[in-house]
């Protein structure tokens, strides 16, 4: 290993130290441990190398002059950071090259149309590996998901189990994050996708533009490296797609509204509980009856069909994948307690996300549209008035409340969550109650027979980060559990 670190410089006696795994969390360390110490904006990984050590670590990574530690090996390089991402493809033996490699990036619709592909995929007769915001999957096996993407490190460890178990492909979510801090290092894509791009993340990326050009290096390198028959896929009624597309240098596929686009819906009927959609594709049209509903899951679909036609599966076996999508929890998700109204539990929590369920949840609502929705904190500040805006537009009735209000204080999210409600010519009620649970109850003991209540934000989430812990909450468990305890509406 240490010869493959270019100029780094070792303390201590590397012989018979083998190391089998890396890590960044010094909790994890243990016997056979490479510990990479990060420095970080809160936190020094060099601060923890005893507690590594105490652990079992054999070797760290370092980029600081630091005290030697008994028996441990230092390893030290210019830059921990730029050296763990040429590193971990390396150590876990290029995992990515093994499998069929398709990545989907965009503000909205990641989740479900990865899980699209996976269905598609599984039901050919593939074994798929799926990593994204509710979870990862190897093949049947799920496991809990920290980050939209994870860490070079994780990442690389997780592709090799998947290429370990015998995957043929992997569908992941590819996160504006990860291709700015380059965690995608070492990864060789066959198929890259861009739903959209939308106000997202500004708290990290500082500017639409720069939002932009990190989704863009998913498809500005994949031309990259060895491997063949690779396709870009672009939404054309996103205003971006144009401005990445002009540099692509593999294969393109479109899909939009327009009849110049390879895929384009033909027709579409929107239900509470189910749409049925025609898709003119290169294969032939496909005629849909779907299992989940809305504009923006035509989308979705849309993408998924671009995707799976790029790796050659047959028009028979994507109409019957489609027709087998069951959904994804935490998005457009009817919660069903026996109330005389519906319920709908979604993820949005950006402005078009919001924007895109509301119109959606307008098209089914014969009585009042509620919308209980807030903002996340420690995020993109200016989306919130934003957020608000769109609320107030769309719906009949707002319950403003919290989100995952983290560091602020949650009454601080909502004031600017309420710079949007400036203009309320039509003097609609809006309800500001902090605690979410509170909110939700309000909204489900207030409403009537054929209102719709839309409760934004969170999904499949089942916890909520407060500024000195994170306790346990789901939205759809707080409605199933105000019916069950015997409340009426």
């Amino acid at each position: 290993m240490i010869s493959h670190i270019k100029g780094c410089t070792v303390t201590g006696d590397p012989k018979n130290k083998i190391i089998t795994d890396l890590t960044i969390d010094s909790r994890t360390a243990g016997k056979g441990s490479l510990f990479i110490c990060l420095v970080g904006v809160h936190t020094d990984g060099h601060a923890y190398i005893e507690k590594a050590a105490s652990l079992g670590a054999e070797a760290v990574l370092v980029e600081k002059d630091v005290p030697p530690v008994p028996g441990l090996v230092m390893i030290r390089v210019k830059s921990t950071q730029e050296t763990m991402t040429e590193l971990a493809p390396w150590f876990y033996d290029y995992p990515a090259q093994k499998m069929r490699m398709i990545g989907i990036t965009g503000t909205n619709g990641k989740t479900t149309t990865t899980n699209i592909l996976r269905t598609l995929l599984t039901n050919t007769g593939h074994k798929v590996g799926l990593i994204g915001t509710i979870n990862i999957m190897i093949g049947d096996e799920v496991e809990a998901s920290h980050n939209t993407t994870p860490d070079v490190v994780d990442l690389q460890r997780t592709l090799c189990r998947m290429a370990d178990a015998g995957c043929d492909y992997v569908v992941m979510e590819v996160s504006s994050h990860a291709l700015a801090l380059n965690r995608v290092a070492g990864i060789e894509y066959d198929t890259a996708a861009l739903t959209n791009i939308t106000q997202d993340h500004l708290d990290f990326h500082k500017t639409m533009e720069n939002y932009r050009e990190a989704k863009a290096l998913l498809f500005t390198h994949l031309h990259e490296g060895r491997k063949k028959g690779k396709t870009a896929i672009f939404n054309m009624d996103d205003a971006s797609s144009p401005l990445i597309m002009n540099r692509v240098k593999t294969k393109v596929m479109t899909y939009g509204k327009a009849r110049t686009n390879d895929v384009y819906p033909i027709r579409f009927h929107v239900g509470a509980k189910h749409m049925e959609l025609s898709l003119h594709t290169p294969e032939g049209n496909m005629d849909l009856r779907l299992h989940i509903t809305g504009e923006f899951n035509v989308y979705n679909v849309m993408t998924a069909v671009c995707a799976a036609l790029a790796e050659g599966l047959k028009h028979d076996d994507i109409v019957r994948g489609l027709d087998n999508f069951a959904g994804v929890p935490g998005r457009f998700q009817l919660i069903d307690a026996g109330q005389p109204f519906t319920v709908i539990v979604d993820y949005a929590h950006t402005p078009d996300g919001l924007d895109n369920v509301l119109r959606t949840a307008r098209q089914i609502t014969k009585g009042r549209l509620w919308a209980v929705f807030g903002c996340g904190g420690d995020r993109d500040a200016k989306k919130r008035p934003i957020m608000g805006k769109l609320a107030l537009e769309l719906a009949d009735i707002l319950v403003v409340t919290s989100d995952n209000p983290r560091s602020e204080d949650p009454d601080t999210i909502i004031r600017d969550i309420e710079t949007g409600f400036s203009d309320n010519p039509q003097h609609k009620e809006i309800y500001t109650i902090s605690d979410r649970r509170e909110a939700i109850q309000f909204a489900i003991s207030h409403a009537r027979p054929e209102d719709v209540i839309m409760i934004a934000g969170k999904g499949h989430e089942n916890y909520q980060i407060l500024k000195d812990r994170t306790i346990h909450f789901d939205d759809g468990e707080v409605v199933r559990d105000f019916f069950r305890k015997g409340n009426r509406a």
